[in-house]
């Protein structure tokens, strides 16, 4: 990881086992750049915080944490929340200051996923995409993947990616 990026406001500590394990209970193999930063950031804001999303600049808002069942950013509760609105094989580990995420896609590999942006304007749960629009489940899922755009390969490389706002 760059030393030239500032984690602030990170809660206690969690050990890789718990993040694994957590992992693994959504049906997820974490990477182990983002494991080795989470544990000691969880729930932490970055400065500088903001990289492209495409040919948009966006903002990292904070990663989600690992230590606390009762609050809103609590990983399993974000997942669990949003997971019926994302296309599969997405794993949210971040959000945005505009409730947008930043997401794991696994849809390439399920031991090395490139990082997406997850822009919730146009979200609709799946289930509601299928009865509105009268899509099947596949062509749901390809509408939901519109919503996503590509940031990187790696989360060691969007954190390398990280400045100062031009804006």
């Amino acid at each position: 990881m760059n030393n030239y990026i500032t984690w602030k406001y990170r809660e206690e500590e969690v050990s890789e086992a718990k993040v694994v394990e957590l992992g693994q209970q959504l049906g997820f193999q974490l990477p182990q750049d983002y494991i080795d930063c989470v544990k000691v950031n969880g729930g932490a804001s970055v400065e500088p915080e903001s990289f492209m999303a495409g040919t948009i600049e966006r903002c990292f808002g904070g990663l989600f944490r690992y230590d606390d069942e009762e609050n809103v950013d609590y990983i399993v509760k974000v997942y669990e929340d949003y997971q019926p609105s994302l296309p599969e094989k997405i794993f949210p580990f971040a959000d945005d200051p505009a409730g947008n995420l930043i997401c794991f896609d696994y849809s390439s590999s399920e031991t090395n996923p490139f990082i997406v942006f997850w822009d919730h304007e146009g979200a609709w749960e799946k289930e509601a995409i299928m009865e509105e629009e009268g899509l099947t489940s596949e062509e749901a899922e390809v509408y939901m993947r519109e919503q996503l755009t590509y940031v990187a390969a790696s989360f060691t490389e969007l954190l390398e990616s990280l400045r100062d706002s031009e804006g």
